[in-house]
């Protein structure tokens, strides 16, 4: 059987972030909401997580929130681009997310923020991960959901379609909550638990958004891209559609990020478990305190 084919170029993924990393703290509004979140989620978990991960580190902004929680030992960042992981919280692992450096049950904690979409192969590292936590180790991440940049998507297809009679991909295929639910399931994840939060932001115009985002590194990376420079007139009518079809009434352009965030836990013989059907001991009328009427 042949080899899959990827769907990120990691060499230019890691290149482009490479290149963002001195001026990441302008463009990460994004990583420091998620931060905020994931911190306040473990704030409240009630124990101790001795040695942690923070997965595809970028520059730091989750590690930072986390690391100062009381219950989180040892902190390790890892990112495959070297110039965002020096500015993470030391110890740091240079290594690429498909890959995972860790010996089997040895993490308490791994966290994410934003990164593990742009892997390949989730369910493969889904599976690194639950490997690498110890019995009733946790992992809590975020990544970007189906809807993310819809808006964008929209235009640049019909742009390329009217131009150049024929679509690139250019925007990311992000997962949906059903999708990372089953795959938590399918590693062997117990207590998995996807949310969803959608996040609308506004630019100037699109040009304004096109430029945040190559200063996240997250301008078009797939594998399938067309290797031609972007002409002016393409760009152009990429914009003017984007405009024509989701500008609000002030002019502005909304932009779509939904944020997945999931939870699950490495099993363990403490954890609660569903009992067998059949098993219960008060019948649902009688605790829903109505009547039962048989089929």
């Amino acid at each position: 059987m042949s080899e899959p084919r990827p769907i990120f170029d990691s060499t230019l993924l890691t290149a482009r972030r490479n290149r963002a990393a001195g001026a990441a703290a302008a463009h990460g509004f994004l990583l420091e909401r998620v931060a905020d979140d994931l911190a306040e989620r473990l704030a409240i978990v009630r124990r101790e997580f001795g040695t942690a991960v923070d997965l595809g580190c970028h520059h730091g902004v989750l590690g930072r929130r986390i690391g100062a929680l009381p219950n989180i030992g040892q902190l390790v960042s890892l990112d495959p681009a070297l110039r965002l992981l020096a500015d993470a919280p030391a110890p740091r692992v240079l290594a690429g997310l498909d890959a995972l450096p860790f010996a089997p049950a040895s993490l308490d904690l791994v966290v994410s923020g934003l990164s593990l979409h742009l892997v390949d192969d989730l369910p493969g590292v889904l599976i690194q991960i639950r490997h690498a936590l110890k019995p009733d180790g946790l992992l809590i991440a975020a990544l970007l959901g189906g809807r993310t940049l819809q808006e964008l998507r929209a235009a640049w297809l019909a742009a390329e379609d009217e131009v150049l009679s024929g679509a690139s991909p250019r925007v990311a295929p992000f997962a949906d909550v059903r999708d990372l639910g089953g795959l938590l399931q399918r590693a062997g994840f117990a207590l998995p638990v996807v949310d969803s939060d959608t996040v609308s932001v506004t630019y100037a115009d699109p040009i304004a958004l096109m430029r945040d985002l190559k200063g996240m590194g997250a301008s078009n990376m797939l594998a399938e891209r067309r290797r031609v420079p972007v002409t002016r007139g393409l760009l152009m009518r990429a914009a003017e559609i984007y405009a024509e079809r989701f500008a609000l009434g002030d002019g502005r352009v909304p932009a779509t990020f939904e944020i997945l965030t999931l939870t699950a836990w490495a099993p363990h013989e403490s954890q609660q478990k569903p009992l067998k059907p059949g098993s219960a001991q008060v019948r649902l009328a009688e605790a829903l305190g109505v009547p039962e009427r048989k089929l």
